[in-house]
């Protein structure tokens, strides 16, 4: 069974990064550069019009899932996911998935009439999310639930990714780096003013760190969601592997 939900017990089908299934969609996709983050501490703004959007109904709030690329590459090895874990993974955190949540639970594969996601979609999307499966699997499974159209969700879901700071020595890594989860969520807490100690959850798969999850409210501000928190990994120690090519 395989973890890529929210919560630990969240077992999902299809095409999935960051420790899920492979995605069979490795050759629709050049390797593209990694999204380049603006140096600074100061959360961006949203803009008008997806801060409107990003509301959504039917839900609580969002968790926002950011991947450890070179993690999930050397877990599940170079097949597992072509268009990501090539001969050469330039990638460094990127965008698993944008979640809504119940205050307790969550949502998913809720009906739809848009169950088919566009290849310009795909591609606009490449940048901060390299899976064409994983796209496809975050709208069936999560962004139905979101009560916005497909275009909207996934509008929201590059704004939520623009919110957040990622700090300066988690943008590339040359070689492995051993730290402690506390670490790397202190320094995502630094970088993110107003981002609650309790809205933050770092998770790990043995001894590889392998994603970042920030909770937000609807309007994307950042917010406290101790359900998310209480899944944070145990372990004292945890392995950065280094981001390759590009």
């Amino acid at each position: 069974m395989l973890v890529c939900g929210p919560v630990l017990g969240l077992a999902l089908g299809g095409a999935l990064l960051a420790g899920c299934a492979p995605s069979g969609d490795e050759n629709e996709a050049k390797d593209e550069p990694a999204a380049t983050q603006a140096a600074g501490k100061v959360q961006p703004a949203v803009p008008g019009r997806a801060a409107f959007v990003a509301q959504g109904s039917g839900f609580d709030f969002y968790v926002l899932s950011l991947s450890w690329s070179p993690s999930y590459c050397e877990a599940e090895g170079a097949d597992a996911n072509r268009q990501q874990c090539g001969t050469a993974r330039p990638y460094a955190f990127v965008v698993h998935g944008l979640w809504p949540q119940f205050e307790r639970g969550y949502p998913q594969d809720c009906a739809t009439d848009q169950r088919n996601v566009p290849d310009r979609t795909l591609r606009g999307l490449f940048d901060i999310m390299p899976s064409a499966g994983l796209i496809r699997h975050e709208w069936k499974t999560h962004g139905s639930c979101s009560g916005l159209s497909q275009g909207d969700y996934f509008d929201v879901l590059r704004a939520a990714r623009e919110r957040v700071v990622i700090p300066a020595q988690f943008r590339r890594l040359d070689s492995y780096r051993t730290l402690s989860p506390n670490e790397a969520e202190a320094a995502f807490l630094e970088d993110n003013p107003g981002l609650p100690a309790d809205g933050i959850a770092v998770t790990c798969d043995r001894r590889l760190l392998r994603e970042v999850r920030i909770c937000m409210t609807r309007q994307l501000a950042f917010r406290r969601c101790p359900e998310i928190d209480r899944r944070d990994c145990k372990r004292r120690t945890v392995v950065m592997p280094p981001v390759r090519g590009g």
